[in-house]
């Protein structure tokens, strides 16, 4: 899978990544060609005591250590480069395909998961391209060319290679064998970090007004154990590893130095031959290490990448037409045909026969118990999840083959939690329309009865807005919500029980507001407070995923005993009347 990921995104990077090969192959060669200058100038040079050659030849080094240096220079920049261009793509790809998502995906991943897999996972797999640019490429030329150097400084002792490589790669690849899966579980606790993350810092006063903190430090303190615990596991695993290289080649280095004195005492070698050895088993055992350094980043790599496919090879249960199309004329008129939902492996359906039609012009209303799936009904309109059964059709035509440019024009949507971006009162209030002018920003807020607290703020218009709107209450962030909807006068408009955050006389004003503001457009209300949907033109009410009753609230107060129960729960016998 890491291939597989990397074989994509590092496509379009083809010539810097030739660029870095060929620096490091310069470089790597300068580097093999020392240790034979250097043996040269001993065995020519300083036993002959030929000053004049060891200048000559120690000039020739010095500008065969600039090449070097100039080319490591130039293959770490343009790797660095490389590797920083892939983390940006595979983001934005990652990121562009979340968006994609349905609630149904995100709900599968989860919040947390996603944040990791964004930023975590992909800047693992950054890092090992970094150190595969910088350190791994030059790491086989340098193995490679240091065998073939040493066989040529001398062939004997050049057999002690046969044992100490293999031994040496056997027990990097016991070691690394058993990090994969604790780099998985690793990952998966740092989701889970980021969930108790999370839920701590947006639910703070909750758990404050409860007096939990206890509770939630003992939570959080659990959760960073385990992922210590693993962490710990890995560490020991990688506090192993180096020792044990280094014991390889220590032992390596005692080794040639006993069989290479012996050598040179029978006069089969020479002393620059020895040394001249003993560097290119260094740098052979120095690329060697410098792959098993690579090797311990393999499979937290291997395993990001898995996590980050996963995130890019999951299709969106909603699915863009293939050739979509276009209202005739864009009137508001929205119909819901037998519609049913049902949630993935779900034994029962949330919604199942549902027929509604909500004309331009009239308010519709639907109420039921908790649960009874109204959010999930007005959801299957601006297609936050498609509906398994039955048709959605906005204008007479259905809203998986309507363009989605044309029906995010037609629906404005208030969700039942609103959510503000940080910013300022007008960036959240552009969000649907960046061209309106303050003129229509402050009609919107007079309409959903916000204007006089946004007046009040230090800067009007320009006032800040924290992250989730958590500097202003509850009630202003839902008015704030629907004026954003309203900027944009969309034939449609989907109140997801968007009022239940008011006080009765805001809700009454606010409704005389809408009456006369979405006097030709299509509304429909979900909410729970009987008297904020009792004018309504229509009323239909839900009970376990059923339409079981429709009309007008004095007709359903004779017809209905659910409504009746759902109203008589909430006001006397006369307030109904």
């Amino acid at each position: 899978m890491l291939i597989r990921l990397l074989r994509a995104y590092l496509r379009p990077y083809r010539k810097p990544m030739a660029l870095v090969v060929l620096l490091q192959f310069v470089q790597t060669l300068a580097m093999l060609y020392l240790p034979t200058l250097n043996a040269d100038i001993i065995d020519n040079g300083v036993v002959k005591g030929d000053t004049g050659y060891i200048l000559r030849l120690g000039g020739v080094m010095m500008a065969v250590s600039l090449m070097q240096i100039a080319c490591a220079v130039g293959a770490v920049y343009f790797g660095a480069r490389t590797a920083m261009a892939l983390g940006r793509d595979v983001r934005s790809a990652v990121f562009n395909r979340v968006q994609e998502f349905s609630a149904r995906e995100v709900g599968r991943f989860g919040t947390s998961s996603l944040v990791t897999r964004t930023t975590n996972d992909v800047q693992q797999v950054q890092m090992l391209a970094l150190m595969t640019f910088t350190m791994m490429v030059s790491a086989p030329i340098m193995c490679v060319g240091g065998i073939l150097l040493a066989l040529n400084q001398d062939v004997p002792l050049s057999s002690l290679l046969l044992l100490i490589v293999p031994v040496l790669a056997v027990m990097i690849g016991l070691i690394i064998r058993r990090m994969r899966p604790l780099f998985r579980l690793m990952q998966e606790r740092i989701d889970q970090i980021n969930q108790v993350l999370r839920e701590q810092i947006t639910g703070v006063r909750v758990i404050r007004a409860f007096v939990r903190d206890g509770r939630e430090r003992e939570r959080f303190a659990r959760a960073n154990t385990e992922l210590l615990d693993v962490s710990v596991g890995v560490g020991r695993l990688m506090a192993l590893m180096f020792p044990a290289v280094m014991l390889v080649v220590n032992a390596s280095s005692v080794a040639v130095l006993w069989f290479g004195g012996h050598r040179i005492d029978d006069g089969s070698m020479q002393v620059g031959a020895l040394t001249a050895f003993l560097s290119y088993l260094m740098q052979i055992l120095m690329s060697v290490m410098m792959a098993t350094f690579m090797f311990m980043m393999v499979p937290r790599a291997e395993v990001c990448a898995e996590r980050i496919q996963e995130v890019l090879d999951t299709e969106s249960s909603v699915v863009p037409p293939t050739a979509s199309v276009s209202p005739p004329a864009v009137r508001g008129l929205l119909e819901m045909r037998g519609i049913e939902f049902r949630y993935p492996g779900a034994e029962e359906p949330v919604l199942r026969g549902i027929d509604l039609v909500a004309r331009p012009g009239e308010m519709t209303a639907v109420i039921g118990s908790t649960g009874s799936g109204k959010t999930t009904l007005l959801n299957l309109v601006p297609r936050l999840f498609d509906a398994t059964g039955g048709s959605v059709l906005v204008d007479g035509v259905d809203v998986r083959d309507l363009d989605p440019v044309a029906l995010s024009d037609a629906v404005g949507f208030i969700p039942q939690k609103p959510y503000l971006f940080s910013g300022t009162v007008a960036s959240n209030l552009r969000y649907g329309k960046p061209d309106a002018t303050d003129e229509e920003l402050w009609h919107a807020l007079e309409t959903a009865q916000a204007r006089d607290f946004v007046e009040q703020m230090p800067d009007g218009l320009d006032s800040k807005i924290s992250q989730g709107g958590t500097n202003v209450s509850g009630g202003q962030r839902q008015r704030l919500a629907i004026a954003r909807a309203l900027v944009r006068r969309p034939e449609i408009y989907l109140f997801d029980d968007s009022f239940s955050a008011l006080d009765y006389a805001t809700d009454a004003a606010l409704r005389a507001a809408l009456t006369q503001e979405t006097a030709e457009a299509t509304v429909v209300i979900v909410a729970q407070r009987v008297s904020t949907i009792r004018n309504a033109d229509r009323i239909v009410v839900l009970d376990e995923g059923r339409a079981v009753a429709e009309g007008t609230h004095s007709e359903l107060m004779k017809t209905s005993e659910t409504y009746r129960e759902i109203v008589l729960s909430q006001l006397t016998e006369q307030e109904a009347a």
